[in-house]
Formats: structure tokens, C-alpha cells, sequence
């Protein structure tokens, strides 16, 4: 009830500032006079193709007015990006239980939509390079295949490549913890470098 009334406020709001009447409003909607009532005293929250006429009408994005039903909670972001740390147990979970909290709160949580989406877009671009690295591995292992380079003075190519998964796995924890305290201070995370699989 208290997200209905905080959206009735504002919809009211912008109504009023655009000098129309709940019944140009309705008009202007092609909605129902009794429906644009019902949302403003809060009795109902306008959803789907109800919200999308109202947004139009009040020049605004869906998106916007959803953000004023949210509630601000930095103890669930924080814990969003703190999810993330399962990948220590088994890589792909530091994928599946943050966008198992994400598609679950996303529209409940301030914040947390965009946090999600780096938060996982920077996951999935993690995952692809951990994978890939230990496919590239484990091929020149299996058709003994000598790594030349090596990015570590006085280590072999090929011990200096095994170096880099630790490497991999203290940067991620190292970006979680630093992005969880940030959501925690009501700050934006910053989750780089990321493919953008996630809009």
C-alpha cells in the first residue's frame, strides 16, 4: 500500500503540473475515469499497457514512474554484489545466484536493476575469460604445446599462465567487495571491464 501511495502522489503530481483533470487525464490515457480515481487515491497500481499510456500522457518513462513505487534498501544492493562471491565455490554461480536475486527484486529495489546488470555483465565477461583461458590450457597440455611468453620475470610461459587464475580470482573478489561497499554507501558500482550482454 505505501509504494500505491507514493505512485498515486506522484502521478497526481505530474497531472496537476500539466494542468489536466483526472478526466482529460483519462481521456488523453483512454483509460477509464474510474481507473485514473483508483490509482490516485491508491487503491491500485497501474501496470503493463496501463502504465505505458499514463508515462505517455505525463511525458515520462515507465521506468520513471516505477522508480517512485521503489523502495531504497543499500543492505539488499550490498548484498547483491556479495552474492557474486559464490563464484569462489564454482565459477557459473557467480552468475546464477546474483541473476536469480536480480529477476526477483529488480523492480522492488532502487538501484538494483542497474546494479544487477553490471554486476552480471561483468560475471559473464569473467566467466568467459576464466573458461577460455582454461580451455587454452588444457589444449596445449593435451597436444603438448610449449607457452613461450611469459608476462613474469623468471617463470616459464607456461607456469606463468597457471599464475593467472589466482590473479583472475583475487580481482573478481577484490571488485565485488569494492562495488558491495559502494552499493552500501548509496553509491554507483563500477564494474569494469564488462561486455554489455546485459542492457
Amino acid at each position: 500500500m505505501m509504494k500505491n501511495t507514493e505512485l498515486a502522489k506522484k502521478i497526481k503530481e505530474l497531472r496537476t503540473r500539466k494542468g489536466l483533470s483526472q478526466d482529460e487525464l483519462s481521456i488523453a490515457a483512454q483509460l477509464n475515469l474510474r481507473t485514473i480515481q483508483r490509482i490516485e487515491s491508491g487503491e491500485t497500481e497501474p501496470r503493463g499497457d496501463t502504465l505505458k499510456r499514463l508515462a505517455a500522457v505525463l511525458n515520462v518513462t515507465p521506468d520513471q514512474l516505477i522508480d517512485w513505487t521503489e523502495e531504497e534498501d543499500t543492505t539488499v544492493l550490498m548484498f547483491l554484489n556479495i552474492s557474486a562471491l559464490s563464484f569462489i565455490v564454482f565459477p557459473l554461480l557467480g552468475v546464477i545466484i546474483p541473476f536469480v536475486l536480480w529477476v526477483s527484486k529488480k523492480d522492488k529495489i532502487k538501484k538494483l536493476n542497474e546494479t544487477g546488470k553490471k554486476l552480471l555483465n561483468f560475471q559473464i565477461t569473467w566467466c568467459i575469460t576464466f573458461f577460455t583461458m582454461n580451455v587454452l590450457y588444457f589444449m596445449a597440455f593435451m597436444f603438448k604445446l610449449k607457452i613461450s611468453s611469459s608476462f613474469i620475470p623468471g617463470l616459464g610461459g607456461t607456469e606463468s599462465f597457471i599464475l593467472l587464475i589466482p590473479i583472475l580470482y583475487g580481482l573478481n573478489i577484490i571488485i565485488i567487495v569494492f562495488n558491495a561497499i559502494r552499493s552500501y554507501k548509496n553509491k554507483t558500482v563500477i564494474y569494469q571491464p564488462a561486455i554489455p550482454f546485459l542492457r
